[in-house]
């Protein structure tokens, strides 16, 4: 039978969870209850917060007794997380739902994300109508707004459960049936990083891998789009990464607003994923329209892509340290990695006549690398050409494409 894990403060919202638990077992599915409640000693758990606390790897008897809201709502986060994850790999749960409001959404998130996507997740929240990235992260986590306050069952919240629970056992019901069905031949996924200025090269990249027999998974390099593709590579389902276009290292540098994080470009090599990674778009820093640019740089060679977007000129400087950051990403991969750099400009605006072309700063990221990378395992292809031209995304998809084939 599909079974829905219900994560939640069993104390706090016991009746609420009550009749969840009621209405879901009246649609056919079976349920598992974790309780996340602080101190919460329920009769209805099946994972008791204890367990909970203990799965984050903290004691239970400590950090209650520092009573510090803060803290125990990180703990029972990670541990959620764990559990979670446990019971999913191990086939035991099938879909997993929360309510609550910005507490108990801030516990259910690193739960939802520690599911890989494709597992079935609803998260009914007060906080779903504002900004949802803290809780939807990189995943596919269904976000439903409680309209009402999660206080009790009344007629309108009656409503948005309701919908929510027959929601969620029907995602279960299909998910157990997926899982059990045969496993059929489909195509190896590969990922590859796009932005407009590299637009050709993907394609390229994108065309050539699709006539090798992959099916190829776009990410706009937005700082979401490179987490995703990353958590698509941590949940398993890549075959291999194309990662053309590494603009949100940029971001994450200088303070542009697409950065992915100071983690991203290492996925991928902690877990030996072949890659083949390049240079795009370093030569830009990201920010909103014109008169959003911070002060600090009034007096940088700024372009304006569109109304919404401006570009900035990566200094020498900048480019020098982000050469040394992804040598020593690539140098510590333990997969096959390959790195091709384009020799004429990482972007459509880094070439000869474009406002973004810079080929003395462009060398200082080029020279980085090449010392960086020096002695490590990583095969570095220096090519005369520009990011764009013709061949050079092919190039990047065929050795990728040896690089799998000859695992």
């Amino acid at each position: 039978m599909a079974t829905v894990a219900l994560l939640g403060t069993l104390d706090t919202k016991g009746e609420e969870y009550a009749w969840l638990l009621d209405l879901l077992h009246g649609l056919g599915v079976a349920t598992l209850a974790i309780d996340t409640g602080s101190f919460s000693t329920s009769e209805r758990a099946d994972i008791s917060s204890d367990q909970v606390i203990a799965a984050a790897g903290v004691d239970a008897a400590a950090v209650r007794a520092r009573r510090d809201r803060g803290e125990m709502m990180a703990v029972m986060g990670t541990g959620a997380a764990a559990v979670v994850r446990d019971l999913a790999e191990a086939g035991r749960i099938h879909a997993l739902l929360a309510i609550g409001g910005s507490g108990g959404s801030s516990v259910a998130a690193p739960a939802m994300q520690a599911l890989p996507v494709g597992f079935p997740k609803l998260l009914v929240s007060t906080m779903a109508s504002g900004d949802v990235k803290p809780y939807v992260g990189e995943v596919d986590t269904t976000l439903m707004y409680s309209v009402v306050d999660v206080a009790g069952i009344n007629s309108i919240s009656a409503m948005v459960l309701g919908n929510a629970c027959a929601a969620i056992a029907g995602m279960a019901v299909a998910h157990e049936k997926r899982l059990a069905a045969p496993a059929g031949e489909h195509k190896p996924l590969i990922g590859v990083t796009m932005f407009g200025v590299t637009t050709p090269a993907a394609n390229e990249a994108r065309e050539t891998l699709t006539g090798l027999g992959y099916e190829v998974l776009v990410f706009h390099a937005t700082g979401t789009g490179g987490r995703a593709m990353e958590k698509l590579v941590e949940s398993g389902l890549l075959a291999g990464v194309c990662d053309l276009t590494t603009t949100e290292l940029a971001d994450d540098l200088v303070g542009g607003v697409l950065s992915a994080g100071p983690d991203r470009l290492e996925i991928a090599g902690a877990t030996g994923l072949p890659q083949v990674v390049s240079l795009g778009a370093l030569d830009m820093v990201n920010f909103g329209p014109m008169d959003t640019v911070p002060a600090q740089f009034a007096g940088r060679n700024l372009y304006v892509h569109n109304p919404t977007v401006t570009l900035m000129r990566t200094t020498g400087q900048e480019m020098a340290e982000l050469g040394r950051r992804i040598a020593a990403k690539l140098a510590a991969a333990t997969g096959p990695t390959e790195l091709f750099i384009p020799l004429r400009g990482v972007s459509a605006i880094d070439v000869d006549g474009a406002p973004f072309r810079d080929a003395e700063a462009d060398e200082q990221l080029f020279a980085a690398l090449r010392t960086g990378l020096a002695g490590s395992t990583v095969v570095v292809h220096e090519v005369d050409q520009a990011i764009n031209d013709p061949g050079f995304g092919r190039a990047m998809a065929e050795a990728l494409h040896h690089r799998i084939t000859s695992k």
